[in-house]
Parts: structure tokens; C-alpha cells; sequence
């Protein structure tokens, strides 16, 4: 990573700056990706760009960011005691229709089942 971001994103408090930098260099950033992620991941306290960020590569290309976006989501899920922000995780990622398929995404999906789990407590896992 280049000196000058390595010293912008040092005053990252909160990872928004991480965030609009992958956003406003998305295509262009890919080979710093996971320094960007372990970045966001860091400074991101309750997790509101973490899942932002998963949310915006998981749109762009999924496949292509399928190893950040995991990453991401689990560190959104440990971070976002309050669930306030990982519930919007189930529709992006998993898809509008999600509900229909529960039992089998938490059966071969560990991030939806932990998601899951805390978003809805007292359904039977």
C-alpha cells in the first residue's frame, strides 16, 4: 500500500474513509483489498461500514470478493452487539427470498447461521 493512503486511512476512525476509498477505487484497489478489509476491520467499531463495505462488493461482483465479504461479515457480526446494522446482511447477501430458505443456509452458510441466531433468538436452530 502507498505511503500517502497508508496515511490517510490512519486517520480512519471509524472506517468510512476505508469505505469510500474501496467504493471510489473499486476495480482499481483489488490488489490492496485485503489490506483495505484488515484496515476497516480495525477501526470499525460497531461494525456500520464493515457491513456496508460487504454489502457494496457482494453487489458488485460476488464471486470476485466472495473471500472479503466473509471476512467482513464475520467481523460485522462479533462487532454489532446491538444488531443494528447485520440484519441488512440477510437480504443483500442472501436475497430477498432468504426466509424460504433458512433451514438450508444455515445448514452451509456459518455467517447467515450466527447471523441468524442473533437477529432471531428464539427460532429453533
Amino acid at each position: 500500500m502507498e505511503s500517502t493512503l497508508k496515511k490517510s486511512l490512519e486517520r480512519d476512525i471509524d472506517g468510512l474513509l476505508t469505505y469510500e476509498y474501496i467504493a471510489n477505487h473499486i476495480g482499481s484497489c483489488d490488489d490492496i483489498m485485503d489490506d483495505l478489509i484488515d484496515n476497516m476491520i480495525e477501526v470499525d467499531k460497531n461494525g456500520q461500514f464493515t457491513v456496508s463495505a460487504a454489502r457494496f462488493l457482494h453487489a458488485i461482483n460476488p464471486e470476485s470478493y466472495r473471500t472479503g465479504i466473509e471476512r467482513l461479515i464475520a467481523a460485522a457480526i462479533d462487532k454489532d452487539r446491538e444488531h443494528r446494522y447485520i440484519g441488512d446482511l440477510l437480504q443483500s447477501i442472501w436475497g430477498d427470498d432468504y426466509q424460504e430458505h433458512v433451514e438450508q443456509l444455515k445448514a452451509l452458510d456459518n455467517n447467515f447461521r450466527r447471523i441468524y441466531k442473533r437477529i432471531y433468538p428464539h427460532s429453533s436452530l
